[in-house]
């Protein structure tokens, strides 16, 4: 049975990689980077378990494509290491960023066969360019470039990093205790994302997939007397509104459930619960812009729309083009990519009864390419 446990460390936001797209969601082919990464690894080695880390938002989404084991991240890469250590129970532990996306087997061979030789084993590239150290250049001989992945001894690693000191990565925290550390040779190939213009130096990566994924939503609200009514976040002139924990505006919440079918997200009660006051009165509009904005940011984006709103009252003829350019604008996408159909039940049901509104949507989501970025 191995003796070694996989952390992939991808908790941080992107920030630096300049784009509303996550990096850990960049798509290669319909995979998303960071299980892209982790089954990479599970093919290369034998784990005893792999522990991917990364933030509060992303786990749950993260728990539909694969069963590994989840951890919440800190908020630095020292913190949400220490997070994933408390799960690893091996005598080692290998330790990887998952925007290092192209790491080659046998530099993963390599580390993996020198693990008694150190009580750290870091691959190592030779510096090849002159270097300057405050202003002087120095013996570039005795420079060295590290990377990830690096594999300790789980116990030591565990000590090191209960400190105040923060350390840049596995090696330097061992090497404070004065244990040994040793250098393989490392890859250019493996090449860490860190801002758009690394993804021209990954070779390991597709281009993204053309598949589109079709989602379908639906929702009901009764009407409520002297409450504004809102479709499509364009208010209607009536003396009633839709009785909701939210402004109650059905045809978007049906939408963002299109929205979130699509993307295998789950529901409209997950993301933002009737239970939680703080969506108490809120603006639908806001709601599926954020929703637009997870989307985005999972790798995703929006294709088309068609919703059809199923009412007798009130008549909304003359509001379907103000609806089609509310909803065009909060999804980013050009009218004609938004249909908006009204009808009636001929009089039967609630619906016919003038009691309230259903509306059902349909969206479809495409993959972002990520060499159009």
């Amino acid at each position: 049975m191995s003796n070694t446990t996989l952390i992939l460390l991808g908790a941080g936001s992107s920030t630096r990689f300049g784009t509303k797209v996550k990096k850990q969601w960049l798509y290669t082919n319909n995979t998303p980077l960071w299980l892209y990464v982790a089954e990479h690894f599970k093919r290369s080695a034998d784990f005893k378990d792999i522990i991917i880390v990364s933030s509060k938002n992303e786990l749950t989404h993260m728990k539909n494509f694969a069963s590994f084991r989840y951890v919440q991240g800190g908020n630095s890469r020292q913190e949400s290491l220490k997070n994933a250590l408390e799960y690893v129970n091996t005598t080692y532990v290998m330790v990887s960023d998952i925007a290092r996306c192209c790491v080659p087997t046998d530099m993963i061979e390599r580390i993996l066969d020198a693990k008694e030789m150190a009580s750290c084993i870091v691959p190592a590239l030779k510096a090849t360019d002159t270097l300057y150290l405050d202003g002087k250049p120095i013996d570039r001989e005795k420079t060295k470039i590290i990377q990830t992945p690096q594999l300790s001894k789980t116990s030591l690693l565990k000590k090191a990093l209960q400190t105040q000191t923060i350390f840049t990565d596995d090696s330097s925290a061992i090497a404070s205790l004065g244990e040994k550390v040793h250098f393989v040779e490392g890859s250019t190939k493996a090449h860490k994302l860190t801002t758009l213009e690394d993804l021209q130096k990954v070779t390991c990566l597709k281009e993204a997939s053309n598949q589109t994924l079709t989602g379908f939503g639906i929702d009901t609200h009764p009407f409520e007397d002297n409450k504004e009514m809102f479709l499509c976040g364009v208010p209607i002139d009536v003396d009633y509104g839709f009785k909701a924990h939210s402004d109650g505006d059905v045809a978007i919440h049906a939408l963002i459930d299109a929205l979130l079918g699509a993307s295998g997200m789950g529901d409209i009660g997950e993301l933002y619960p009737d239970t939680d006051n703080a969506y108490k009165g809120a603006d639908s509009k806001e709601l599926l812009a954020d929703t637009v904005k997870h989307i985005n940011a999972y790798g995703l984006k929006v294709g088309n729309v068609d919703m059809t709103i199923m009412a007798e009252a009130p008549k909304l003829l003359p509001y379907k083009e103000k609806m089609r350019e509310s909803i065009a604008n909060i999804l980013g996408i050009r009218k004609n990519f938004v249909n908006i159909k009204a009808t009636t039940s001929e009089k039967l049901g609630f619906v016919g009864r003038k009691e309230g509104v259903t509306v059902h949507a349909i969206a479809n989501l495409t993959y972002i390419n990520w060499k159009t970025l």
